[in-house]
């Protein structure tokens, strides 16, 4: 098919509720890829953080199609091998104690939602089911996630909203610590605000949060969806912060390119959640966890450790860059502060073969984390000559 033929079929039969690229995506490996046009591009965006080892790794592939080959689903009525393996693969490295699966990150926040709410309902009675978010984080879009996103632009027409969530300024303890009132069951922390501007929580302030928390028995809900599964140089983000969460969720890089999201359960929640409570048609999928698991046995200390030389390499090279005001973030997720328009540098960066993203008025980075050397080096000559441009 041709380009033309792709963007009119999706005008005409896909629903509108996406500002797509003009771009068709046909074929790629690793951080590279290719249009139907053929021409090349170097893809510092791994699907907004999904493609852990960028496209069409062969360790994965083979994983995936070993799968295939016995069994691609059964429903949680029956037991299967890969499911296990994910959730204890993934305990083990977090600390956490039990595994939910689930299909993607929006759909991990809501049931980390419901469980912190039935958690303090069989300990308080009603009554205590506040949750506070932090302003600008991003959960997701399902009613519930979408009510817990600390943006106002999301809060419009699919009124009524969930209630029982209020927001805190991110890295002000006084703020937060007086929102934590006697009918709060949780809050939900992002360790980097993603969506939200690529904004890390101080270590002062996680601190004060995660102590009042355990003082107060209020859970503490970390979202990794973004920042989980190596993306920031440590295995889950909240492992460089020195605390234990109560509920974790995570998907994104987990999968690799397939749907898959989870929730983890610290001591304290392991068992709030019984038969009947929450459930998932598709999750624990054996052709998703197949993926998942090349992904976990290969993510060891030497590529956690690859992880965050190259987030430092990179961030080194783009402050010495024009326009460029900081680098914030953590490993390889990051946000590009400029003194001019981001809007018109991602565009000219995609015009001249370099796939980047924006977070609020930031260039945004989320490199397949496989991303080699000279696809790097590739990507930032084609980042210092547009901004040199400009």
């Amino acid at each position: 098919m041709t380009f033309e033929t792709i963007q009119s079929q999706d005008k005409d039969y896909v629903m509108q509720t996406y500002a797509r690229n003009a771009i068709a995506l046909s074929h790629g490996k690793n951080a590279t890829c290719y249009d139907f046009d053929g021409k090349e591009y170097i893809d510092l965006t791994s699907g907004i953080g999904v493609n852990t080892l960028g496209f069409c790794d062969k360790g994965w592939i083979d994983a995936l199609s070993a799968q295939l080959n016995k069994l691609q689903h059964t429903s949680n009525l029956y037991y299967t091998e890969p499911c296990t393996q994910v959730a204890k693969l993934v305990c083990q490295r977090s600390g956490m104690k039990k595994m939910f699966f689930a299909n993607s990150g929006a759909e991990a926040n809501e049931g980390a939602i419901k469980a912190a709410r039935k958690y303090s309902f069989l300990k308080y009675g009603e009554g205590r089911s506040n949750i506070v978010a932090l302003e600008n984080s991003f959960h997701g879009r399902t009613l519930a996630s979408l009510s817990a996103t600390g943006q106002s632009a999301y809060h419009n027409f699919f009124f009524p909203f969930v209630d029982g969530f209020t927001f805190a300024k991110a890295n002000d303890i006084t703020d937060t610590l007086n929102k934590l009132t006697d009918n709060v069951c949780a809050i939900m922390l992002e360790m980097v605000q993603g969506e939200g501007g690529v904004t890390p929580l101080e270590t002062d302030y996680v601190t004060a949060i995660y102590e009042a928390c355990q003082e107060k028995d209020i859970l503490l809900i970390v979202d990794e969806v973004q920042t989980g599964i190596g993306r920031t140089g440590s295995f889950f983000c909240y492992q460089q912060f020195d605390i234990m969460p109560d509920l974790v969720s995570c998907a994104k890089g987990l999968g690799g390119g397939l749907p898959i999201g989870g929730i983890l359960f610290g001591e304290k929640t392991e068992s709030c959640l019984t038969f009947g409570d929450h459930g998932s048609t598709f999750g624990g999928n054996p052709i998703a966890c197949a993926g998942a698991i090349e992904i976990l046995n290969r993510m060891d200390a030497d590529f956690l450790d690859e992880v965050s030389k190259k987030g430092a390499f990179i961030k080194s090279e783009i402050l010495s860059m024009p326009h460029v005001k900081s680098v914030d973030g953590i490993g390889m997720m990051m946000g590009i502060q400029l003194d001019i328009n981001a809007a018109d540098v991602i565009q000219k960066a995609q015009d001249s073969g370099l796939l980047l993203l924006s977070a609020k008025a930031k260039v945004r980075l989320l490199p397949p984390l496989s991303i080699t050397r000279k696809e790097l080096e590739k990507a930032l000559s084609i980042l210092a000559e547009v901004l040199h441009s400009l």
